[in-house]
């Protein structure tokens, strides 16, 4: 399925999510994937990359590479880093060719819905991961700490504006996912406000599962909590090493 976000409203991602929200999360990953690794990390796969926004912060300290299925916001990741490399492809069978010191996964992960969508983003991350490595997936949610929620936000640029409202919630909690609604209000050059509704599906995953699931690809699985000023509950990291 194709999300307009991620499409003909990919342009306005700069504003949907802007840049330099990004910085303190950016830090998290950065220290989580240094705490686990077990040689220093040089070189970096992004994998579900979209706009750019954590390359933003992360390319000072990693030789980063970026992946995602969606042209429209490797377009958009391109204005903001044009000195990376960006490729096209899906997370769940992309191979590069290569291994890199780590593998970063961060909330596209939550769009693996299946068990078996989720496994083959892990075996990626393991074909690309360099013994020594380290793969960090970051998921919106997992079953344990999932809570419905609504947030909001964006922002203008100049006579352009962009507002959002997110609702996330489970339609069946017997199943494995949950869904995020979004109504988008554009603004483009005028008074007029123009208003876009979609939904997207979540996988929601027990922890056990993540766990598991790594050491089955071939990691040693690890979790982490981490606090951050934005989210009540923290994020939980699900971090792989590659021996």
């Amino acid at each position: 399925m194709t999300h307009r976000m991620y499409g003909d409203l990919a342009e306005w991602w700069p504003l949907f999510s802007p840049v330099g929200e990004y910085e303190e999360e950016a830090r998290l990953f950065r220290e989580a994937l240094i705490e686990y690794a077990t040689k220093k990390l040089r070189t970096m796969l992004e994998l579900g990359s979209g706009g750019g926004h954590n390359a933003f912060h992360l390319r000072g300290c990693f030789e980063m590479t970026l992946v995602d299925r969606s042209e429209a916001m490797l377009g958009q990741s391109r204005k903001l880093n044009p000195d990376l490399p960006h490729f096209a492809g899906d997370m769940r069978d992309v191979r590069m060719e290569r291994e890199f010191d780590a593998v970063f996964v961060h909330d596209a992960i939550s769009y693996m819905t299946t068990r078996e969508d989720l496994r083959a983003a892990m075996r990626t991350a393991f074909t690309h991961c360099s013994s020594g490595g380290v793969a960090l997936f970051v998921p919106d949610e997992t079953r344990e700490r999932f809570a419905p929620s609504t947030s909001c936000g964006g922002t203008d640029d100049g006579a352009r504006g962009f507002r959002y409202l997110e609702w996330v919630w489970d339609p069946d909690p017997k199943d494995e996912t949950c869904v995020a609604d979004y109504a988008f209000l554009i603004r483009e050059n005028s008074r007029d406000v123009r208003v876009v509704h979609e939904r997207h599906q979540h996988g929601v995953f027990p922890r056990q599962c993540w766990i598991d699931m790594m050491a089955e690809v071939g990691f040693e699985p690890h979790t982490k909590v981490v606090e951050h000023s934005e989210l009540p509950n923290g994020y939980e990291f699900f971090i792989g090493v590659k021996s």
